[in-house]
């Protein structure tokens, strides 16, 4: 591991980190998408985006909202990665807003030239791209160019949505593109984080079965997934692509119980890790299924997206918040409630395909437990994010 550096930043405290604008600001955008979004799915409201009313609520949520939550993560693990110093100041607003440039554009792009629109939006990812692999390679930390070439791929997924959406008018296959990157991001870094997190703390607070580490199954694990999530962009009402889904299915499973989860239940930062990454097993199966025609495919991109991907990004987010700004290491009433409702929204919104007859509940239920969860987590976490609240307590290792 290299050693950290930190540069003291006297401007704005919210331009200081890279977690703090893109977390807040991808919390609020979150909300705001998903209180939009019903009444328009309902015809209640009309869009004013050239993309049709589903393809812009996948966008916004899986090119606008996870995009700004890794570039938070990406520009705040990178100085711990290679020792170099953290993106501050006048290059992180640029990013802030190159990435509110693309929300706007996209939102009010009804009669704008699609091109336009698409180079826009897509320069915010190539910027992120452009200085976060700019940061590895200068640090020599080959190992973690992956990551970067996972948020490239999400990169070609966006501007493949925008193409495929002008020329067909529906984002499909971009879809799955971008929903296969982001499962392969939380695979690879959820499953590096977690079990070590886990094995930090109960080494400290519960002595006895701890996680399998990061090694050569997961490597397998990780791999085969990369393989079965292709022919899923590809052929995914294929048998053969049910089949191997399943069995990814299960080899994550597996990899889910190596990691003592169970130990973990007094403390709430890490069984919350855990529980957002059972929604990617559960992801494949229920994908498994709908390659076979028992179930809708939107079950399955539901597990992935409002699951596992909607259960993480906030997992991460109030761990990473309370770690960077010298906070306690545990979850307080206020993030427990805030865990509660993303597990509720996620567990809805998938059971409001499966369930035919009570989809408008279920609906209405997981769009309210959504924005409680983020406007939970602003209202909560934003204090800390702009800087208005000091440094409590020594930070305690993970």
């Amino acid at each position: 591991m290299a050693i950290p550096r930190f540069r003291e930043h006297h401007g704005l405290p919210i331009l200081a980190n890279g977690f703090r604008p893109f977390f807040l600001l991808g919390a609020v955008q979150s909300a705001l998408t998903i209180l939009v979004w019903l009444p328009v799915f309902y015809g209640e409201l009309k869009l004013t985006s050239a993309f049709a009313p589903r393809d812009w609520h996948v966008h916004e949520m899986l090119y606008g909202y996870l995009p700004a939550i890794i570039t938070g993560f990406l520009f705040t693990a990178i100085p711990n990665w290679t020792g170099r110093l953290p993106l501050q100041g006048m290059p992180l607003l640029t990013l802030v807003i190159a990435w509110i440039a693309g929300r706007i554009a996209v939102t009010f792009s009804a009669g704008a030239s699609w091109w336009l629109v698409a180079a826009v939006d897509c320069g915010f990812l190539l910027l992120v791209v452009g200085a976060a692999a700019r940061e590895i390679i200068a640090g020599r930390n080959w190992r973690n160019l992956q990551v970067v070439l996972l948020v490239a791929m999400l990169l070609a997924g966006n501007i493949g949505f925008h193409v495929e959406a002008h020329v067909r008018g529906a984002a499909d296959t971009s879809i799955r593109i971008g929903v296969a990157v982001v499962v392969l991001l939380i695979a690879l870094i959820g499953g590096r984080i977690t079990p070590s997190f886990t094995r930090n703390w109960l080494v400290r607070e519960n002595p006895g079965r701890l996680p399998v580490p990061f090694g050569r199954f997961d490597v397998v694990v990780v791999l085969v997934s990369a393989l079965v999530l292709l022919a899923w962009i590809i052929v995914p009402d294929h048998a053969f692509t049910g089949i191997a889904l399943a069995l990814a299915g299960v080899l994550h499973l597996i990899r889910l119980a190596r990691w003592a989860g169970d130990r973990t239940l007094r403390e709430r930062l890490l069984v919350i890790l855990h529980v957002g990454y059972a929604f990617v097993p559960l992801g494949f199966l229920i994908n498994a299924a709908a390659s076979f025609g028992a179930v809708l495919p939107s079950a399955g991109l539901h597990a992935w997206m409002a699951g596992a991907a909607g259960v993480m990004t906030l997992a991460v987010m109030t761990r990473a918040t309370l770690g960077h700004t010298g906070q306690q290491l545990t979850a307080s009433a206020a993030t427990q409630a805030i865990y509660a409702a993303i597990v509720i929204a996620a567990l809805a919104r998938i059971c409001a395909v499966l369930e035919p007859a009570h989809s408008e509940l279920l609906l209405h239920v997981a769009a309210f437990a959504w924005v409680t969860a983020f406007l939970g987590f602003a209202l909560a976490y934003g204090p800390l994010l702009l800087g208005l609240k000091r440094r409590a307590l020594a930070v305690r290792s993970a």
